[in-house]
């Protein structure tokens, strides 16, 4: 060895180095981490998915579609935030919440079409829960930046409340305990905000109250 090229020893030493961080870093360092995991927190490490009886219906770190084929929204179920989370070109009953599409709409604040699409939100929001616009929070009328948010405010779910409950034909007053149960804090207690899963509070919905 001692005979070759210093140049050539040099590539020789480098390409040792190279094979052994590829076997630390690209396969006992996965294989560890993903064994740590599955024993630690195998619900978070395959995705956080939920299931309803028996069958996994999606994830509480994705939001979902409450609507009818045509895409009208479900009047029984809590709606999510708008979702810009679509391929373009649009498939056939795609209106948001796509996960193989993560995307936001980059319009800015002042943007002529966000403000549009912002009124729009609000006068259809305002005819299908029977509130003023001056109570309609702004998640209600804005997407997330991932487009897959899967939480909405409390106040947001507190303004569908009262057409949730008619649709299911039970009292406001239960199913506002019901949003109350499924709204979780800060975390620790300081970081972010007060938020409600849409997905786990449907399904709560419909396991307590189904709609007959």
């Amino acid at each position: 060895m001692n005979r070759l090229p210093s140049i050539v020893r040099q590539h020789i030493a480098g390409l040792r180095l190279l094979l052994v961080f590829t076997v630390v870093c690209g396969i006992v360092y996965p294989i560890v981490m993903t064994g740590i995991a599955q024993v630690a927190f195998p619900k978070q490490a395959n995705g956080s998915m939920v299931s309803y009886h028996g069958r996994v219906v999606g994830s509480s770190l994705l939001c979902q579609e409450f609507v009818y084929p045509n895409g009208a929204p479900m009047p029984q179920y809590f709606q999510p935030r708008p979702s810009y989370a679509i391929p373009s070109p649009t498939p056939k009953d795609d209106y948001g919440c796509d996960p193989t599409y993560s995307a936001a709409s980059n319009l800015g604040p002042n943007n002529p079409v966000l403000v549009k699409a912002i009124k729009q939100r609000q006068e259809q929001i305002a005819a299908f829960d029977h509130v003023k616009i001056s109570q309609i929070p702004a998640d209600a009328v804005t997407a997330s930046g991932s487009g897959l948010d899967p939480d909405i405010s409390p106040q947001n779910a507190d303004i569908q409340v009262d057409r949730v409950a008619a649709a299911r034909h039970v009292s406001p007053a239960a199913i506002m305990a019901l949003v109350r149960q499924y709204t979780q804090g800060r975390v620790l207690g300081f970081l972010g905000e007060p938020r409600v899963d849409v997905l786990t509070l449907n399904i709560a919905l419909d396991e307590k109250y189904p709609v007959r």
